[in-house]
């Protein structure tokens, strides 16, 4: 696991830096680009399966979600759980950073016609499209911002749990445990408090509230259950080539503290 070390290679602690900046850096983007898309889109991928119809329905916000997962993971490995948390709350903060800038976007002048019915402009004002964006983001990152910082924090927390269990051994167990638990709550979680708090979703004629809220929730986590077992080959390859670039041995402290 990472130290701040004065004895290492001024080389090889920037160089270290530098790759947490990235992961970090990809992180952070992957979440900004979550919480303004939202739901401001659902991707029908519903298919037939023996016959039967297999309603299958994302929301756009959820397809660089997986992403997030994976660098903090990395973070976590290499950089310990002080780091990790500290990436997790940065991204609470870019949340409230999201909607203080989308916020002030709509008060500031020029003041369009705001229709009591949508609470938007007229379909034929050209601010329309921000009011839109701003209402769906508005509703999608309150309840991204609770489940997130949920899910962010029980991944951190049974990563190590597991590290430490499994004494540094078996990988792809924490890799996947830690993900999928946390992804679960976060799928759950999203769909219920956008829907009963921010009334950001709207349930298609003729399907029942709770019909359509758990076909969004299995729909999206299974879409991140799937890509957690993915991104384990590319998380065994990213260690182990991290580990020797970056000169750490991420099972170090575990080991030690194990073997003695």
């Amino acid at each position: 696991m990472f130290q701040n070390d004065t004895s290492v290679d001024p080389k090889i602690a920037n160089r270290r830096e530098v790759v947490f900046i990235l992961l970090a850096g990809l992180f952070i983007g992957s979440l900004a680009m979550l919480n303004i898309l939202g739901i401001s889109r659902f991707i029908d991928l519903s298919f037939t399966f023996f016959g039967t119809d297999i309603p299958f329905i994302l929301f756009v916000g959820a397809l660089p979600y997986p992403i997030t997962f994976l660098c903090t993971d990395f973070i976590s490995e290499f950089y310990g759980k002080h780091r990790a948390n500290i990436v997790v709350w940065t991204g609470l903060m870019l949340n409230i950073w999201v909607i203080f800038i989308m916020y002030i976007g709509g008060v500031l002048p020029p003041h369009p016609e705001i229709l009591p019915e949508t609470g938007l402009p007229p379909l034929d004002d050209p601010n329309r499209v921000f009011f839109e964006v701003r209402k769906l983001t508005f509703g999608a990152t309150t309840a991204s911002m609770i489940a997130y910082l949920t899910a962010q924090f029980v991944d951190v927390h049974i990563f190590h749990a597991l590290k430490r269990l499994t004494k540094g051994r078996y990988l792809w167990i924490r890799n996947n445990g830690s993900t999928l638990t946390s992804q679960l709550i976060d799928s759950f979680t999203v769909v219920l408090i956008t829907y009963y708090y921010a009334k950001a979703i709207h349930v298609p004629e003729g399907v029942t509230v709770v019909r359509y809220l758990t076909i969004l929730m299995l729909s999206n986590y299974i879409f991140k259950m799937t890509s957690a077992l993915i991104d384990t080959l590319p998380f065994y390859a990213g260690v182990r080539f991290l580990s020797k670039y970056l000169q750490i041995d991420p099972n170090k402290g575990y080991t030690e503290k194990y073997n003695k």
